[in-house]
């Protein structure tokens, strides 16, 4: 592989380029012009050390593949190429190669090489990953270590113990979330958090690598978030809204009231309208929960109970009857446990089974 060497980017005419996001309401918000920018990163991201522990983390899981094979025919030679690609600004993205998944919906999927680029999507986030979670707030779960989809449903269930405060269930989701994340407004939240040029210039590429952000991108999941997240702050504290919770772009408020919760809709649909360039699906819905529970990651939850998701029993119920691996069927039994699923295993399961589980 050559090494090609670039200049480093005008960052004044690059400033002239993303305007549109800057000091405007166009992803901005008002309460965060003072917070503080990180400096001095990218020296940082671009050490061998890092490196190294950059490959260690990217390959858990994944030792037989066949770009991690061929890494691991010359490691330390590989390390110092990606050192001094990322030390000249002469790292480009890799060409993608797509597919489809079509389970819970479908999509397609990004992928990139193992060498350089899955490398050094973990280097980066090594040291981007603590700043991104400092700016998350605790209403968002998708993609997050240490939360995830039973965090967020044990989070939704406490809410529900406020019955009367959690009468009225909005549950939304953004149209093509991935796909339709604005380059320009992404760098521009990206400026007011980060004033290292070298890795503002290295994130760009890697953003302008294809549209919107792809799927299947390490660094997508963190972005995406990102992206997200003045939006989370704007809810809680300019908004207020005491029950508010996030997975991705799957968004559920609850309140005591039908007509709060219609008003909050339009002034939420403005905002990512307006700043982050997004739309809802028209299939937004303000409901009373206890007419219906409130289908959300994998479980129905009532104010006095909780329940897998129908599709999920039925995928349980196949892997049962087809009499798939062990594994398989702990998989699902991970799911039930945290609902109120007792009848619905001892109907699926054998009496050995059952125990075996509960072991």
């Amino acid at each position: 592989m050559k090494i090609y060497v670039q200049c480093k980017p005008c960052h004044l005419a690059e400033k002239d380029n993303f305007k549109r996001g800057v000091g405007t309401n166009r992803g901005d918000d008002p309460k965060n012009k003072g917070m503080k920018r990180q400096t001095n990163l990218y020296s940082k991201i671009v050490t061998i050390e890092n490196l190294r522990l950059a490959d260690a983390r990217a390959r858990k899981g994944k030792g037989n593949q066949y770009g991690v094979r061929i890494f691991d025919n010359n490691p330390e030679g590989n390390f110092l190429l990606l050192h001094e690609m990322l030390t000249n600004n002469a790292y480009k993205t890799s060409e993608y190669s797509t597919f489809k998944v079509y389970e819970p919906k479908e999509r397609l999927v990004y992928r990139l090489p193992y060498f350089p680029d899955r490398i050094c999507h973990h280097a980066i986030m090594n040291v981007l990953e603590p700043i991104f979670m400092a700016n998350f707030t605790s209403d968002t779960y998708s993609c997050i270590k240490g939360r995830g989809v039973h965090a967020c449903s044990n989070a939704v269930k406490k809410a529900l113990q406020d019955v009367e405060g959690t009468k009225y269930c909005l549950k939304l989701d953004i149209t093509k979330f991935y796909p339709s994340i604005d380059h320009d407004i992404l760098k521009s939240l990206l400026r007011k958090k980060f004033k290292d040029q070298d890795l503002l210039a290295l994130l760009y590429e890697i953003i302008d690598s294809a549209p919107g952000l792809p799927i299947g991108n390490y660094l997508s999941q963190y972005l995406a978030n990102f992206y997200l997240s003045y939006f989370d702050h704007w809810m809680k504290e300019e908004k207020g809204v005491k029950y508010y919770f996030r997975y991705a772009d799957d968004i559920v408020a609850l309140a005591s009231s039908k007509t709060y919760l219609h008003q909050l809709f339009i002034e939420m649909n403005n905002y990512i309208n307006d700043r982050l360039n997004l739309q809802f699906k028209g299939n937004h819905q303000v409901f009373p929960v206890n007419s219906r529970g409130i289908d959300f990651v994998g479980y129905v939850h009532y104010h006095t109970h909780t329940l897998l998701r129908k599709s999920i029993k039925k995928r349980f119920a196949k892997s049962v009857s087809k009499k798939k691996k062990h594994a398989s069927i702990a998989a699902y039994w991970g799911w039930a446990k945290h609902a109120d699923s007792k009848n619905l295993l001892k109907k699926l399961l054998t009496h050995e089974q059952f125990q075996r589980f509960q072991h």
